[in-house]
């Protein structure tokens, strides 16, 4: 039995991509396959398994030496479980930079490209078998597109991300832009999670220089949501990076209809890594940054002090 795991604190497509690779595996590779999450997804992965009739995989956060894995997302060990190097990985599949610190036990097939979205990389990887895909393979896949790209609005986005969503849409017979409303107010609605459940929901850890950051990102239509439940997020951040080990938490609300993130500023040192990094001044305890809406590409590569 493989494994198909994503990162921790599973977003869209760290919930998506595994299913489409665990069903690739099964019906097309003929060979048994999971799909598994690191921890509770976010409301917008719940919807898309709803919309599409498919159950939510199991919750694993630990590996075991027989396991033998497909990694997907990510390749960043601090994203996986601890025990990952013991288990056998056997194939990633990733859009993100090359973190290192991974071991395998033998070759591997390693598929990172400069796309938005690994669902995107899944597509082309599967290719003409594609067209054995029921309507929720296409589903899925479509939804982790228009996630990852926020309906095309993220720098992230590229042509070929475009024309695979639109593609899919039309086999699927989806209006895009109906859909994708209904994907994000989904995503919006974030009232039965508690402040340190959002501070951690789409979140990854990244080392600055000798400071550890935990670097929050909730995409929203309704930003006005988060902003009045702003004094409680800044007060439950010490709370979470004393548990989570890090020193400073950044949160990012993306307006998605604005196409510009507000970062919550709690404290001087976050006001410091703030103005050094997006050139800019901070007075109070938010900072609107226009145009920012891609972590991967307009947050962590700029942070700085």
């Amino acid at each position: 039995m493989i494994t198909v795991l994503a990162h921790k604190s599973p977003d869209t497509d760290a919930t998506g991509s595994p299913i489409i690779w665990a069903w690739y595996l099964n019906e097309i590779r003929k060979t048994p396959a999971r799909a598994i999450i690191q921890g509770t997804t976010n409301t917008e992965a719940a919807w898309m398994l709803t919309r599409w009739e498919q159950e939510m995989p199991k919750i694993v956060t630990d590996l075991g030496a027989g396991d033998r894995v497909v990694i997907c997302d990510t390749n960043n060990p601090a994203e996986l479980p601890e025990t990952i190097n013991e288990a056998e990985i056997i194939e990633i599949i990733d859009h993100h930079m090359l973190f290192g610190g991974l071991k395998t036990r033998a070759p591997i097939n390693i598929t990172i490209r400069p796309l938005a979205c690994t669902a995107t990389i899944m597509h082309d990887l599967i290719g003409e078998d594609m067209g054995q895909a029921p309507d929720w393979v296409k589903g899925v896949m479509l939804t982790c597109i228009l996630s990852d790209t926020l309906e095309f609005r993220s720098p992230t986005t590229t042509d070929h991300d475009r024309a695979v969503a639109e593609k899919l849409a039309g086999e699927l017979g989806i209006t895009i832009g109906d859909y994708a409303n209904e994907m994000f107010e989904a995503k919006s609605d974030v009232s039965a999670y508690s402040d340190e459940d959002l501070l951690r929901m789409d979140s990854k850890e990244f080392d600055l220089d000798d400071t550890k950051l935990r670097v929050s990102v909730l995409e929203t239509t309704a930003p006005q949501v988060l902003l009045d439940r702003k004094d409680a997020l800044i007060a439950a951040m010490p709370g979470v990076a004393s548990a989570d080990k890090v020193d400073e938490v950044l949160l990012f609300i993306v307006d998605i209809l604005k196409e510009e993130a507000t970062l919550l500023v709690p404290n001087d040192h976050v006001k410091r890594i703030a103005e050094a990094s997006f050139e800019t001044t901070v007075s109070g305890d938010t900072v609107v940054l226009p145009g920012v809406m891609s972590r991967k590409k307009q947050i962590i590569p700029v942070l700085k002090f």
